[in-house]
């Protein structure tokens, strides 16, 4: 077994990297500095050196707003970037892990997305992604595409890591109420997708640490855990614009995982607690 792992220095990616390093598996990181993820030649000749058994596919364009100002490269990056992988993996019979979003759906309604809900994007950074997908889908049958969410980890800047330094400074804080999701341990993640990268059970999962919460609830907790007496004020996302709209129902169904026998995330809550008794 020998596995690659793009974007390994990200968040996710440096994970991945470590859960594999304690299971004892061969293993090889690409890093943002290695090469250009968009060149199918570069890309090619790192799969024939290493001829991996399986990639686990990290690297992203995730910088959700800027993308909005660059379509073109938030759409090589992860609708090429991506298909030169797969292409690749195609072509020496290895199998591919691919990290989508909860972003290719529309966000709307309250309930959780299955696998198969309609791919209905809202933005430039979910179009890519789902850019991405397609491209998996298009070249490989041995395929895992994951989804995730409001991913934390340590490594790289997150959603708590920005509650955090916010609250060195502020009394309060405002916070969007109304969209809803579930947060995703990167640590967590990681040991499933190795796991799973060998399982032959292909096919698109959902996978983020169980139960729903707010961006305002999830702020919340942070602040109690952490010890803070910084308030946390709920507004709704119409006071707070961004660049990128931002899906307000990002629920999404585990039951892919269910039938292929994967054990779930933990509660997010158990999971913030673990992240912040390391930081």
């Amino acid at each position: 077994m020998k596995v690659l792992i793009t974007g390994a220095d990200g968040q996710l990616g440096a994970d991945v990297l470590k859960a594999l390093s304690a299971r004892g598996v061969e293993h090889k990181g690409v890093y943002i500095k290695d090469f250009d993820i968009t060149d199918k030649d570069a890309v090619a000749a790192c799969m024939q050196a290493f001829k991996p058994s399986c990639v686990i596919h990290c690297a992203a364009y995730t910088q959700v707003d800027a993308a909005e100002d660059n379509i073109e490269l938030c759409m090589r990056v992860n609708g090429e970037g991506t298909e030169n992988f797969a292409r690749a993996c195609s072509e020496i019979d290895a199998g591919m892990v691919y990290i989508s979003t909860d972003y290719v759906f529309s966000g709307e309604g309250n309930l959780p997305f299955e696998t198969d809900a309609q791919k209905s994007p809202l933005q430039v950074y979910g179009k890519s992604k789902l850019a991405g997908e397609e491209a998996v889908l298009r070249h490989l049958k041995n395929h895992y595409i994951v989804r995730m969410s409001w991913a934390f980890g340590e490594n790289g800047n997150n959603f708590v890591k920005t509650m955090q330094k916010l609250a060195e400074t502020r009394d309060e804080i405002n916070v969007v109420n109304d969209q809803i999701g579930s947060p995703t341990y990167t640590p967590d993640l990681a040991e499933l997708l190795c796991g799973m990268a060998f399982s032959g059970k292909h096919g698109v999962y959902h996978a983020t640490n169980e139960g729903y919460c707010s961006w305002a609830e999830f702020a919340q907790e942070i602040m109690s855990l952490s010890g803070s007496k910084c308030k946390i004020n709920p507004i709704p996302t119409e006071k707070y614009p961004t660049r990128a709209i931002r899906p307000k129902n990002s629920r999404m169904s585990k039951t892919s995982l269910d039938k292929a026998g994967f054990k779930r995330l933990p509660e997010w809550q158990d999971a913030l607690k673990r992240y912040l008794s390391k930081s």
